[in-house]
């Protein structure tokens, strides 16, 4: 039990220190305070200093308090104590007032809370006081702080100590919690004060001038290093500075990534083969100065360019399994740029095959579609069969003129769009759109439905009007049939062919019998619809077929009685 209770016990201090961390850091300000003032000498600074250790490991934001200390964090905190119980000298208290302004001011700008980022600021403010008045006086070539100063500063610094205390407690943030620390800023502050505290020293040893004078020399032209370098590093105006040079570095690391990835870019648009611009991808990464070779695998294919180096970065992913050798040991930076490289790669390289699949997506549903409009003029030209086969069948009708009349209207027809379905199932591609005379296109319409119950209509129709021929076969055929096997479910309807020209030439197929389902007319000539029927994927076919000549094909009336579909142009 005695392990779980001193675990609930380091759990709760944490929790505290988090919570009230004043109450920690104000304590151990107040011993640094003490013994410093009494003195590197005083048997009792040493002790102080101890228990000002022991505080500050309660609010250091390296370790939290929940996890347990490893034997070689426990020798480096017995190190230190070792170090403050023998050695302890004005130049180690000056160095370790150094590191706590590091600390406490990397951690300033980690703060969103306003009256915490205060409280930090005035932490820093009194360490760099302390430092200034009390600690550098006793290890500067001249010893020139009063004693009056310096017990101003001996009684007056401790009064930050209350400001600290009465500022108004915040709700702790995530950053906070988590002892978020700027490491970059506490280390730039630490060279700060040191390149500070030298420069000063060195004022007074080479000029012959005062501890102050020297400080205020040091301080004002390291303030106007800070500011030029300040200006450079972002200038106004709209002008680059120093940080998008830097930046640029950072991210390319002086590498021609920018060139490569252009490469790539250009590559993805010539080069339709994913494995072929895998290969050539790969060969390009292998050519830049930094890298010795590459392997990678994708699917079962693979292969390598350049040679093998010890440092390496592995990428993998569902599809591409790459290994990129590096000639130079390798940073935590270039190791992430390599692997961004690999995800780059990755990422086209995947992108290619989708475009592959989506080819082959595309050239299927051209197949499909195509044999999809053929079976369904094949499937017309069947029902054109079986009627004349079952007229043909009747005993009356074998030897009767009417009979032979209609074999030598519609058997040549016949033969003739059999033969041109056939050729566009050959060379779909091949076969340009072939228009016919309005006129003759009509006339062969009326010969095809004579007898079959169907009302045509049309006004006069100019010679010089053409149509497209396919376009219209196919359209007609469709609503035509339709309606008719409509007529065979719903019995008698009247079926009407209506034909129009002027500035758009329309045709209109209308039957008198029930309307087209509201759920269906919305998708009937958008997308194959289901249908035991008819008005399946035969309109949705023929109303793609008019949209590609630059003819609509629509439903102009839907209600009981009156089905209307049109079929809408420019004349030609």
């Amino acid at each position: 039990m005695q392990p779980v209770a001193l675990s609930q016990i380091g759990n709760l201090t944490w929790a505290f220190s988090q919570r009230h961390w004043r109450l920690i850091v104000v304590p151990m300000l107040l011993l640094l305070h003490v013994a410093v003032v009494r003195g590197v000498s005083d048997p009792w600074a040493r002790a102080l200093l101890l228990a000002h250790l022991g505080l500050l490991l309660l609010w250091q934001p390296f370790l939290s308090m929940e996890r347990r200390v490893s034997p070689a964090q426990g020798m480096v905190v017995s190190l230190g104590a070792v170090v403050v119980m023998l050695w302890l000298n004005w130049w180690l208290l000056a160095f370790w007032v150094v590191v706590l302004a590091g600390l406490v001011g990397g951690k300033v700008y980690q703060q969103h809370a306003l009256w915490q980022r205060r409280a930090y600021l005035v932490m820093l403010l009194y360490l760099v006081a302390l430092l200034a008045v009390i600690i550098l006086p006793e290890i500067a070539p001249r010893r020139e702080i009063t004693s009056e100063v310096r017990r101003a500063a001996e009684y007056g610094l401790p009064l930050l100590f209350v400001l600290i205390a009465l500022f108004p407690a915040e709700r702790e943030s995530a950053g906070d919690a988590a002892q978020v620390i700027d490491f970059f800023y506490a280390v730039f502050l630490m060279l700060l004060l040191v390149v500070v505290i030298l420069g000063s020293f060195t004022f007074m040893t080479l000029g012959r001038t005062a501890y102050l004078e020297a400080l205020s020399y040091t301080v004002l032209l390291i303030g106007g290093a800070v500011l030029l370098i300040g200006l450079a590093w972002n200038p106004r105006g709209g002008v680059a500075g120093l940080d998008v040079f830097v930046s640029r570095y950072l991210f390319s690391i002086g590498l021609p990534l920018e060139k490569w990835l252009h490469f790539l870019a250009e590559l993805s648009q010539l080069e339709a083969r994913p494995g072929r611009f895998l290969d050539e991808a790969v060969a390009a990464l292998a050519r830049l100065p930094w890298v010795a070779g590459a392997g990678w695998r994708a699917g079962e294919s693979a292969g390598e360019k350049g040679e093998h180096t010890p440092q390496k970065v592995e990428f993998q992913n569902n599809a591409l399994a790459l290994a990129i050798y590096s000639r130079y040991r390798m940073s935590a930076a270039l190791q992430w740029h390599l692997h961004l490289l690999g995800q780059v790669l990755g990422e086209f390289y995947i992108a290619k095959l989708r475009e592959e699949k989506l080819r082959q997506a595309s050239y299927l549903q051209a197949v499909h579609e195509t044999g999809a409009r053929m079976t369904h003029d094949i499937k017309n030209l069947l029902q054109s069969l079986n009627v004349l086969c079952s007229v043909a069948a009747r005993d009356d009708n074998r030897d009767s003129p009417q009979l032979q009349a209609l074999l030598r209207r519609q058997l040549p027809l016949i033969a003739q769009r059999l033969s041109e379905t056939l050729e566009k199932l050959q060379r779909p591609k091949e076969s340009p759109e072939s228009y016919v005379a309005a006129r003759a296109w009509w006339d062969a319409l009326l010969k095809q439905y004579r007898g079959e119950g169907v009302e045509f209509h049309a006004a006069e129709i100019p010679a010089r009007l053409r149509l497209p021929q396919t376009v219209f076969d196919t359209v007609a055929d469709n609503l035509v049939r339709n309606a008719l096997a409509k007529r065979v479910v719903e019995g008698y309807l009247t079926v009407r062919i209506a034909f129009e020209c002027g500035e758009l030439v329309s045709l209109r197929v209308c039957d008198s019998g029930s309307a087209v389902p509201e759920e269906l007319a919305p998708q009937l000539l958008r997308s194959p619809v289901g249908s035991a029927g008819g008005l399946g994927i035969g309109l949705y076919q023929a109303a793609q077929l008019a949209r590609a000549s630059g003819y609509t094909l629509s439903l102009e009336e839907n209600r009981d009685g009156e089905v209307c579909f049109a079929l809408a142009g420019p004349a030609r």
